[in-house]
């Protein structure tokens, strides 16, 4: 008995230093998880047996592929693929769809059937660490500074309708408050926000907790990293998405699922209720993905797409002439 007693501080000290290392490691595969997100990629969906490209889709739209220059990351360079696509609405808007975390250009595929009569162009871009693209993901933060690159790419020649979902929500509300940065901003129609979320860890610790991983302690310190890494901040200033969504002054469409439980629906209401002109379209029994693979909910965001992208001339909601909610 003597010996244990004798021999107890330093098992007590051996335990807290694998406890401790065990943290570290947890901090990193945290980290790594969430700036390294699986990718979707043609090989995965061929895999699949799904479409690879907007050509494999039943209405084959025409579209080219390119590539843009990403926002500077210091001394690497970073070339992000897109599809640009030829919608069937002469007069309708450039719609620039911004996927969400762990999804790719692949994600919009679903989506464009609804588009191709609502606008003029589509762009589908890969973020950065997504789908064909170089790079690792920021969660939101550099990926503002990515889309406004791209708009500035697309130009002036229509209105354009930014419509996002999930980090990509969020990414679109940042960049519409912020494109008067651009040397010459386009006209900015609208912006269409899918399972959108307000905080970075909202959806980082919901996901995390469905798959049954902890979070309580490792979560906070591996975004307080993250953060500092992408310059958002160890404590994300900045990130907030409802003061951006009170900037704008084009319309604002949320659709959202009503049992998502990665982006609370709640966000998506404190977001709507601080812009100047906006609408929420709930979709019941939906949760945060497969809003367009089930024919009742497509039907019911197609509805929501016509408050947003109505069939007449698209200026006009920058005039003032769209729609209140």
């Amino acid at each position: 008995m003597d010996r244990l007693i004798e021999s107890l501080p330093g098992l007590l000290i051996l335990l807290g230093e694998g406890l401790l290392v065990a943290l570290v490691m947890l901090i990193a595969h945290t980290t790594w998880t969430l700036t390294r997100p699986p990718r979707r990629t043609f090989a995965t969906a061929l895999a699949a047996g799904r479409p690879t490209d907007p050509s494999k889709l039943d209405e084959s739209p025409a579209f080219e592929e390119w590539s843009f220059r990403a926002a500077a990351r210091g001394t690497r360079q970073l070339d992000l693929p897109v599809w640009d696509i030829k919608g069937r609405h002469a007069r309708g808007s450039v719609v620039i769809l911004t996927h969400g975390w762990g999804d790719s250009r692949l994600g919009a595929l679903a989506r464009i059937p609804s588009l191709l009569d609502r606008a003029s162009r589509i762009i589908a871009w890969d973020m950065a660490g997504h789908g064909d693209a170089p790079g690792t993901c920021s969660l939101g933060h550099r990926e503002v500074d990515d889309l406004l690159a791209l708009i500035a790419r697309v130009g002036r020649e229509c209105p354009i309708v930014l419509f996002g979902w999930s980090m990509g929500a969020g990414v679109s509300i940042a960049a519409a408050a912020r494109i008067g940065e651009l040397r010459e901003p386009p006209e900015l129609a609208g912006v269409i926000a899918e399972s959108a979320y307000r905080f970075v860890d909202t959806p980082a610790r919901n996901v995390l907790a469905a798959k049954g991983m902890p979070y309580r302690a490792n979560l906070p310190i591996a975004l307080r990293w993250i953060g500092w890494r992408v310059g958002a901040g160890s404590r994300w200033r900045g990130y907030d998405r409802v003061p951006m969504a009170g900037a704008l002054a084009c319309p604002l469409l949320f659709i959202h699922g009503q049992d998502d439980a990665i982006s609370p629906l709640d966000d998506a209401f404190a977001l709507a209720g601080a812009a100047k002109n906006a609408r929420v379209d709930v979709i019941p029994g939906a949760g945060h993905v497969g809003l367009w693979s089930d024919p009742a909910n497509r039907a019911r965001c197609e509805s929501a797409l016509d408050w947003m992208l109505r069939k007449g001339d698209a200026s006009a909601w920058s005039r003032g002439n769209g729609p209140r909610a």
